[in-house]
């Protein structure tokens, strides 16, 4: 990987970890694991569905890079400012996730974990930031490294320490510095969508 793929990942990385960390799936894979006390292979599960997710986000992405870079720029600006918006909206939300059904061997709560994960992804903000970050940089494998990176480690906090964590940073504080970091990221493409 070359300097400017590991900087796209990197970006793509900070984009996404912290957006991830208060979503609904982190929320959902600390349930499957409070459920199932099995860490493993909810984590086998909910990374498999990252990975469809991303790849299909990644495509998308790859899709929108054919067109012309102001407007695409234009369109990746509103993404992030939406995220923002909805991150700072829902930093005073309850979570609430539906229990899943009992599954005993490891391939039967990998199967379950995918299946909740995989449905909770689809057109979720950190699938539109990667979406928005593959359009914008054009290089949708560095992307997806730094998208997985950032899914699977905070899909493994959700597993092993997740309830740690929001011990010590509010779910509020962490929605609001991720609605924060979209909000530079939505001024940044906007400012080179109509100044570049």
């Amino acid at each position: 990987m070359d300097a400017s793929a590991a900087a796209v990942a990197l970006a793509t990385f900070l984009a996404v970890f912290p957006a991830e960390l208060p979503d609904k799936s982190m929320m959902a894979t600390l349930v499957l694991t409070t459920r199932f006390g099995r860490p493993l292979p909810v984590w086998c599960g909910v990374a498999a569905a990252f990975a469809v997710q991303v790849t299909l986000a990644v495509l998308l992405g790859g899709l929108i890079s054919a067109l012309p870079d102001r407007p695409v720029n234009a369109v990746v600006a509103l993404l992030f400012a939406v995220g923002a918006v909805l991150l700072w909206r829902s930093a005073d939300e309850e979570h609430e996730v539906s229990e899943v059904g009992a599954a005993t061997s490891f391939f039967g709560i990998s199967i379950r974990s995918f299946g909740l994960i995989f449905v909770a992804e689809f057109g979720d903000l950190t699938q539109i930031t990667t979406a928005g970050m593959a359009a914008r940089t054009g290089q949708p494998l560095a992307v997806a490294v730094g998208a997985l990176a950032a899914l699977w480690l905070v899909a493994a906090f959700a597993a092993l320490a997740g309830q740690q964590l929001l011990r010590y940073l509010p779910l509020r504080l962490v929605r609001r510095i991720a609605a924060g970091i979209f909000a530079v990221l939505a001024v940044w493409t906007a400012l080179e969508a109509f100044f570049a």
